[in-house]
């Protein structure tokens, strides 16, 4: 087989466009699902919700799986485990037939993102990662943006099922690609299954991810959101716990004592919760505010992910030129400043303008994402590739639930500050102070990169020259892995 290094990015970042196009195309066709299975379309907002959960339930164990059955396995297996829940949905016609082939997709789509990441950076030399990692960073942000327009077209001028049987020929391809290209990098790094870590982490997870994402929504009573948000939060301390007790935890927060991973995973959350929260806010304020149509919403808010495809070509060469620590920072503020000037936005403004500022800050938001995913994997050995890939991935899945509470908490507070009655009241002047403090909040993720040495991650970027993996014997690792718990 022959190994086709520039072709893997490309491989991976389809599967995750893939993934990331389903978890928000269904958004616009609830109502048209709904009616045709027999279901109330709040009721089947439980389908949106159910997919979240069996995401952040399964991700945990995306580290583990990846090692002990080989990365390239478990993502072609994760692409299929996709597929199938797709056609479980276009076959669905009961709303309990949908939501369980929904959490089988989730159960696809948790391994997809992390095992993807994994395949990529054992198959990558680090001096190439910044340019891999560009193309994996569009779907994420394409996908989100595209996935409301898409489904409304497809529901409009075809049928809702065709946004599930649309992932059947690219999975096939996706199959066939990852077999043929991607080498089987041996899994030689077999850890012992940490079952009571996995029940923990996947509690705690879940019910932060799932609480955040819903708090603010009217999906589910209070109560039941606060008591999943305490309830996820206990889960995780206990897990934090037993972690320091277990020589191979599932989520693995050792890492942590690498700066460049802490900067990654502490700053990329902070700057992620911003974001989080536009994909869910800016259709709102533009149907809300606007009187667009979903579709119309849809064409505006696409300008930020032709700014993310745009980054791809200048990347690695902004990165080479500044180096990390310099290009997180000075973007990460100036990605901020574009997304507290949609807090202007208000009718009556050219939709040119809106486009531009849009599109500009697309291109910024994509660049600090490519960044921040890039150096986490500076100074984590090969050993542990899969623990960090699997820690980012939950690091991600929690910022993004955590900016859409953050923005629906702001909308609705604006709401009672005006005195209005409820949400069928908003105008787009609602949406200004969410996208203020979730633009601050995104901005500070400035501080934490401040902290990096200045020469992080300079062999990814090129300003330095690449030093050869130290040869990995066992005394070594053993210490290691002592004083890594220790550390906690």
């Amino acid at each position: 087989m022959q190994h086709h290094p520039r072709l893997v990015p490309l491989i991976v970042a389809c599967a995750l466009f893939m993934e990331n196009l389903d978890s928000t195309v269904i958004a616009t066709s609830l109502p048209a699902i709904a009616a045709d299975i027999g279901a109330n379309p709040l009721a089947l907002k439980l389908a949106v919700t159910s997919y979240l959960l069996s995401l952040a339930v399964f991700i945990p164990v995306s580290g583990w799986t990846a090692d002990r059955f080989g990365a390239r396995r478990v993502f072609a297996t994760a692409i299929f485990v996709f597929m199938v829940g797709s056609v479980g949905c276009a076959l669905a016609n009961s709303l309990e037939g949908f939501v369980a082939a929904r959490i089988v997709q989730g159960m696809g789509g948790a391994m997809m993102t992390p095992v993807g990441r994994l395949v990529l950076v054992r198959s990558i030399d680090k001096r190439e990662l910044v340019n891999a990692m560009a193309w994996v960073t569009i779907p994420a942000l394409i996908g989100p943006v595209i996935g409301p327009p898409v489904g409304g077209f497809i529901t409009t001028y075809a049928s809702w099922h065709w946004i599930f049987l649309i992932n059947i020929p690219i999975g096939i391809v996706g199959i066939i690609l990852v077999l043929t290209y991607i080498d089987p990098v041996p899994s030689e790094y077999q850890e012992p299954f940490d079952a009571t870590g996995m029940l923990l982490a996947g509690t705690g997870v879940a019910g932060l991810a799932f609480g955040l994402s819903v708090a603010g929504l009217d999906m589910i009573p209070w109560p039941i959101v606060v008591a999943m948000v305490v309830g996820g939060a206990v889960a995780m301390t206990a897990y934090l716990i037993h972690a320091k007790r277990v020589t191979a935890p599932i989520l693995d927060f050792s890492l942590m004592r690498y700066p460049t991973f802490k900067a990654s995973l502490v700053g990329g959350f902070l700057f992620r919760l911003g974001i989080g929260a536009l994909p869910f806010l800016l259709p709102l304020m533009l149907q809300t505010g606007f009187n667009m149509t979903p579709f119309q919403s849809g064409l505006v808010t696409f300008a930020s992910a032709l700014g993310a495809i745009g980054m791809k070509t200048v990347a690695g060469r902004t990165i080479n030129r500044f180096g990390f620590k310099r290009v997180l920072i000075a973007n990460g503020i100036i990605s901020a400043i574009f997304i507290a000037a949609v807090a202007i936005f208000r009718p009556g403004m050219p939709v040119s303008v809106l486009i531009a500022i849009l599109l500009i800050g697309g291109f910024f938001r994509a660049l600090e994402f490519t960044a921040a995913n890039t150096i986490a994997f500076a100074e984590i050995e090969q050993r542990r590739m899969s623990r960090a890939t699997a820690l980012t991935a939950v690091g991600q899945q929690l910022s993004i639930s955590a900016g859409v509470a953050v923005g629906a908490l702001m909308v609705d507070l604006s709401l009672r500050w005006r005195g209005a009655a409820g949400t069928q009241d908003l105008v787009a002047g609602d949406f200004a102070a969410a996208f203020l403090i979730v633009a601050a909040i995104s901005a500070s993720s400035a501080l934490v990169f401040w902290r990096l040495p200045a020469d992080a991650g300079a062999e990814m970027s090129g300003r330095s020259p690449a030093k050869p993996e130290p040869a990995e014997s066992a005394e070594p690792i053993a210490a290691a892995e002592t004083s890594d718990r220790k550390f906690g």
